[in-house]
């Protein structure tokens, strides 16, 4: 999974299953935000 670091904003491949530690591996914060694609969705008006 990509996760978005929130201090350096850089993005890391991470998996949480066989991860440790979750933390930044450039800076070594741990708050760390998942990256989605933007989703458009279309809604019929009737």
């Amino acid at each position: 999974m990509s996760y978005q670091c929130l201090n350096c904003g850089k993005q890391v491949d991470l998996d949480l299953k066989a991860a440790k530690k979750i933390q930044c591996s450039y800076c070594g914060y741990r708050i760390l935000e998942k990256l989605r694609p933007p989703v458009a969705k279309r809604l019929s008006a009737v």
